[in-house]
């Protein structure tokens, strides 16, 4: 295989992943260490992939670049399956849970629908499409209503309107990035403002998020890292974010993809 035509397979394995690492591009395409590492260079040079320790992720969007939420459902899907597996467990039969828009929330959607006595309060079209179709008939579910925005998300004064009047036990948050600077993030300005009123409409926050989204900086802050009740991620999280984040949210969750089946 000449060098372009691997570049260009390997740029197509990290739009669908999200991201790769060295050694795994190694064994795939059955090349040096150094040749991955050079390919990945000139992938880099071109500003299609951002090189990180061991790797590369695809390049990072701007503050405002909203993936729709069929372009983000390919992504890390056994990250997000794991990271919704763990927090189902925090759920209880009976309780007021809200979920904002999200693919990871939306796999947690699905695990809910197996929950008895659940009220769900969701600005997301997928999650209450989920739990319609589950069709449990002693869950209740309230879709705030809104303007609907490119990750399928309710948004906007109505929506704020009906979130401002709840209050629930626990709201599972979807983020588009996170940092130690700029907090919990979105590209979107609207659902900026229906997410933070989901903050504090909650007495516990349990942020979702996979390991891509660390550094990944949204134009609006939802909330600072320390508003974070539980912060649930995945193994591919680097060493520097797990410190940082450790000594900001309530509690850190690392789950493995494997442990998933």
């Amino acid at each position: 295989m000449l060098a372009q035509q691997r570049q260009s397979a390997i740029l197509d394995l990290i739009r669908r992943e999200g991201g790769v690492k060295v050694s795994q591009l190694v064994h795939r395409f059955g090349v040096s260490d150094m040749t991955i590492r050079r390919d990945l260079e000139a992938l880099a040079d071109r500003g299609l992939v951002d090189k990180v320790h061991g790797g590369a992720t695809i390049a990072g969007p701007g503050s405002t670049e909203e993936p729709g939420f069929d372009a983000k459902s390919v992504r890390q899907q056994a990250e997000k399956r794991a990271i919704a597996a763990h927090a189902a467990t925090l759920v209880e039969p009976g309780t007021a849970v809200a979920l904002s828009a999200g693919t990871t929330t939306a796999h947690l959607a699905s695990l809910l629908a197996e929950v008895p006595g659940l009220t769900v309060v969701t600005n997301s079209i997928p999650v209450a499409d989920v739990l319609y179709r589950a069709g449990r008939p002693d869950q209740t579910v309230i879709l705030t209503g809104g303007v609907r925005t490119p990750s399928d998300a309710l948004a906007g004064p109505v929506a704020e309107a009906a979130v401002s009047s709840l209050n629930v036990d626990m709201l599972f948050l979807g983020v588009h990035g996170m940092s130690a600077r700029t907090g919990f993030t979105t590209p979107n300005l609207m659902e900026a403002g229906t997410n933070r009123l989901l903050v504090n409409a909650a007495r516990r926050l349990v942020v979702l998020a996979d390991h891509t989204k660390w550094e990944t900086i949204g134009i609006a802050t939802i909330c600072p890292l320390q508003d974070a009740d539980i912060l649930i991620t995945d193994k591919g999280l680097p060493p520097e974010a797990h410190d940082q984040l450790d000594e900001r949210v309530g509690e850190l969750v690392v789950v493995a993809p494997q442990e998933v089946r």
